[in-house]
């Protein structure tokens, strides 16, 4: 067998064996362990961060990795860096286990979303809307890039406490979160995970993806209000597109209006 097949064969067979690792365990159960595994092999300080974040490594959640991409890594390594091969070092289960916990951090891949009898049918404009939602074609400016929508993407924003009534409605949305940081002389919009004694951590709405990051309350000033706009964002949609996306939210989001 020819390297590429090799690795095509690798590729393939580690999508299956995740599919399979879901259909054996509760979703949950996959993520708990992918993320345990994580913890163990990959975040240790010289390498990834936890849950994805950076380290001695680059930064791994919400970079748009698809799982083919990163099963790929993860089982053959990146020649001259510290990445090694997993292949040989992790059981299978584990092996699967961490290349759905980091697809999980991209929100490409979910296997805690609804599926099967639970999930909701989606036929015409919303079924069209699902797949723009997603849509990797359009990198970082997907809305699953800081949404989470029945389990998928990354929930950058929180979660959707109304889906607006048009496309205009849409684009003009309010974000009264979004604040003004000033870190190092550098003023930026971000999204305020935590603000302690110990520590402030937010999401730097400058560039996207959206980057998390941490500092000492005494290194940064955080004020209300910016001039950020829900409308910069969503340059990758037309008027028609984002219609769908709104039937979409409508099926999908349960018990919102």
């Amino acid at each position: 067998m020819r390297p590429a097949e090799r690795l095509l064969f690798r590729l393939v067979a580690g999508t299956f064996a995740i599919a399979s690792l879901c259909a054996a365990q509760n979703g949950g159960d996959v993520m708990k362990q992918g993320e345990a595994v994580f913890g163990k092999s990959c975040a240790n300080g010289y390498c990834h961060g936890l849950n994805g974040g950076p380290g001695g490594a680059p930064r791994l959640a919400g970079r748009g990795f698809d799982q083919n991409y990163i099963s790929g890594v993860v089982g053959r390594g990146i020649a001259d860096t510290a990445m090694m091969s997993f292949a040989g070092r992790l059981p299978r289960q584990d092996l699967a286990a961490v290349v759905a916990y980091v697809a999980s951090l991209n929100g490409v891949v979910n296997p805690t979303a609804d599926s099967g009898a639970n999930a909701v049918p989606l036929t015409g404009d919303a079924a069209r809307g699902s797949q723009l939602f997603k849509d990797a074609v359009r990198g970082f400016g997907r809305c699953s890039t800081c949404h989470e929508v029945g389990g998928f993407g990354i929930p950058v924003a929180g979660a959707m406490a109304t889906v607006p009534s048009t496309t205009a409605e849409m684009r003009s949305l309010a974000t009264p979160n979004v604040k003004t940081a000033v870190m190092d002389g550098e003023s930026m919009p971000v999204l305020v995970l935590s603000s302690g004694r110990q520590r402030a951590v937010f999401y730097d709405l400058t560039s996207r993806p959206p980057v998390e990051k941490s500092a000492e309350p005494g290194a940064v000033k955080i004020a209300d209000g910016s001039g950020w706009r829900h409308s910069s964002v969503m340059g990758a949609y037309n008027d028609s597109e984002l219609g769908s996306i709104l039937s979409y939210l409508r099926a999908a989001v349960k018990g919102l209006p």
